[in-house]
């Protein structure tokens, strides 16, 4: 299924963006559709992928690999939990 998207431009923005297509050979439709979407792409790779350097990911793994400290606050949400929720 195909959707649509309407731009009103400046007639600047317009001619900018027929000239960089035109230097692709590409259409005006297709340049804006692959820029978006490959800018698109990279906004949601920021946000979703975390990077680490190598200090920084030794530290989370080995954060993760020590056992965890039961305190009597966090015993009894499990409890609580365990009480509220079934487990299939």
């Amino acid at each position: 299924m195909s959707e649509f998207i309407n731009l009103q431009l400046k007639t600047r923005a317009k001619k900018t963006l027929e000239r960089a297509a035109s230097f692709e050979g590409r259409t005006v439709s297709n340049f804006i559709l692959t820029s978006a979407l490959a800018h698109a792409e990279k906004i949601i790779h920021e946000h979703e992928v975390m990077n680490l350097n190598n200090q920084d990911s030794e530290a989370f793994f080995n954060a993760l690999a020590k056992p965890i400290n039961y305190n009597n606050k966090l015993a009894a949400a499990l409890a609580e939990h365990n009480q509220r929720v079934s487990h299939k």
